[in-house]
């Protein structure tokens, strides 16, 4: 049988005397994974991921995998002692063939929606960066195709990248 683990909800109340008190208000036990890896069971998991925003006249630069239907801001997740620029730096060469230009990257911002394909109350969080690069775009590693997307293509993408294009929307970037 596989261990267990114990998660307790509590809520602060206050007694009819005024003194705060903690209360337990539900307990639950569930499974804990025998194998960690990426695909193992979490309890509201967060996916934390950093992803590189290319924009163009209007454009989103996104990938699609092999097998996959939908399309996502290139991009992925840390390797132990990687800081956000080395991750992009990293993915983005072994996704698009290209190479990012460390010293341009920018900050554009954190987004977070439910994980594409995961457990209900599995959370991605996506740190964008735009960035320069040197090469010519093309798809490698696990990477199908490469697509310009507008806000026409809003439903092609990810629940995250969605709410990127409505950021962008806003601010007058995507077409």
């Amino acid at each position: 049988m596989p261990a267990r683990r114990k998660a307790t909800a509590t809520t602060m109340a206050k007694t009819c005397t005024g003194r705060r008190v903690r209360v337990v208000v539900g307990v639950m036990a569930f499974p804990v994974p025998s194998s960690g890896g990426a695909d193992a069971l979490q309890f509201g998991a967060v996916i934390d991921k950093v992803a590189w925003l290319r924009v163009e006249s209007g454009r989103v630069l996104t990938a699609r995998s092999h097998g996959k239907d939908v399309y996502y801001l290139p991009g992925g997740k840390r390797e132990a002692g990687e800081s956000d620029v080395d991750t992009l730096v990293r993915e983005v060469r072994e996704e698009l063939s290209v190479a990012i230009v460390p010293g341009s990257a920018a900050h554009i911002g954190t987004y977070e929606a439910q994980a594409d394909g995961k457990a209900a109350g599995t959370t991605v969080r996506m740190t964008c960066y735009s960035a320069d690069f040197e090469g010519e775009l093309a798809p490698a590693s696990e990477i199908a195709e490469l697509r310009w997307l507008t806000s026409a293509d809003r439903a092609l993408v990810s629940a995250v990248t969605r709410n990127v294009f409505d950021d962008l929307l806003r601010r007058g970037l995507l077409h």
